[in-house]
């Protein structure tokens, strides 16, 4: 699969930081175990009006995509699939077009009784995938994203988006912005593409054996040093 860089990650860095800092640049859900899209094959599953989180993916840690440490979001990356004509014209068909993705970042609630419940507190633009099918996009905000400890970062997919792998083992799951009652196939159409921001929305749907193909290129503050910032 093709690779194509828009900004490397030394200078990603620059984006947010004194040229005098030096800085700590974390993948966020970068894992060992490779995993391939599924189109062109059939079934050809995409991701579709969703927004969505991995939870686990082999060969990876837990939580993945959660934030451990106030900083930055620079830049995110797709493992974008190459589906066939036909079934380009079949998403464009039913979910809409063109293929478009955004990054969002949620806080969930933390009590037990709210765990599945998560806020959007802050979203990139939409970025438009059709024309990279078949490759692995690199795409820099425009405007870094701030981030809190314990903030999450989720894909966002208003339209569709073949960044989807299955046929995986269990130690790869996901989990959906669709309520305990909605976790049908996603023709169903009851899925929910979050926008508002501040709306708190229930991640009520999990889903063994497949992967979400995307990373999301992180810069930790740095530590201070001096004892007098700590306070």
């Amino acid at each position: 699969m093709k690779r194509t860089l828009l900004l490397i990650p030394a200078l990603v860095a620059a984006l947010v930081l004194p040229s005098s800092a030096s800085a700590r640049v974390i993948e966020l859900g970068s894992v060992a175990d490779a995993a391939n899209p599924s189109c062109p094959g059939d079934p050809c599953e995409a991701a579709v009006r969703v927004t969505a989180l991995q939870g686990s993916a082999a060969g990876g840690p837990k939580n993945p995509y959660y934030i451990r440490r106030d900083g930055y979001i620079v830049a995110f990356t797709l493992r974008l699939a190459e589906p066939t004509a036909e079934q380009v014209d079949f998403f464009n068909d039913n979910f809409g077009s063109p293929a478009q993705v955004r990054l969002s970042v949620l806080r969930r609630g933390d009590t037990r009784r709210t765990r599945l419940n998560y806020r959007l507190i802050s979203q990139t633009e939409n970025f438009e995938v059709d024309r990279y099918l078949g490759s692995s996009p690199t795409f820099v905000l425009p405007e870094p994203l701030r981030v809190r400890k314990t903030n999450w970062i989720a894909i966002t997919v208003p339209t569709w988006a073949p960044i989807f792998a299955n046929n995986l083992g269990r130690a790869d799951w996901w989990r959906s912005s669709r309520a305990k009652n909605s976790c049908d196939p996603p023709r169903s159409l009851r899925q929910f593409a979050l926008s508002d921001l501040r709306e708190v929305n229930v991640f009520g749907c999990t889903y063994s054996g497949a992967r979400l193909l995307y990373t999301a290129t992180y810069i930790p503050d740095p530590k201070p040093t001096d004892d007098s910032e700590r306070q």
